[in-house]
């Protein structure tokens, strides 16, 4: 049976040994194991690697990440259209993540020049701490549910 070896992905990836094992337990990465009970991975597993750091650097939690690879073929290389659902799903969260962001940006300049500090008291966003109804949270800055 042939395959890249932990270490060999190790040296490809740049990840430590360890982290290629954390990915593992988070389903990111699909070993199989030789007579010898090695770990044995394939291209295919060099590529889910990278797309996941890739998909780190860009914010995106590990959990989402893993969630988004779930529906991927395990021990094959993905098709162009397995790698465009994906695609395109991480394509919504990044432009809802960007929305959030644009507003926190948007309202953060007001919140700093009013010296107030406190959305208890926030005359221009939280008016007689009205939002204290909806329970705990930066209502304002999260999207609705």
């Amino acid at each position: 049976m042939s395959g890249l070896t932990i270490g060999d992905l190790a040296t490809r990836t740049g990840l430590a040994v360890s982290a290629i094992r954390f990915y593992e337990t988070h389903a990111i990465v699909h070993p199989v194991r030789n007579a010898g009970g090695h770990r044995r991975y394939g291209a295919h597993d060099l590529r889910r690697l990278s797309f996941a750091m890739i998909a780190q650097k860009l914010g995106l939690p590990l959990a989402d990440i893993a969630a988004h690879m779930a529906d991927l073929p395990i021990h094959k290389a993905p098709s162009k259209a397995d790698w465009s659902r994906v695609s395109k799903q991480i394509r919504n969260d990044l432009n809802a993540r960007i929305a959030q962001l644009e507003l926190l940006r948007d309202r953060l300049d007001g919140c700093i020049g009013c010296g107030c500090l406190s959305l208890e008291t926030c005359a221009l966003y939280n008016p007689a701490d009205t939002l204290a109804t909806k329970g705990a949270g930066p209502h304002l800055l999260t999207p609705a549910p």
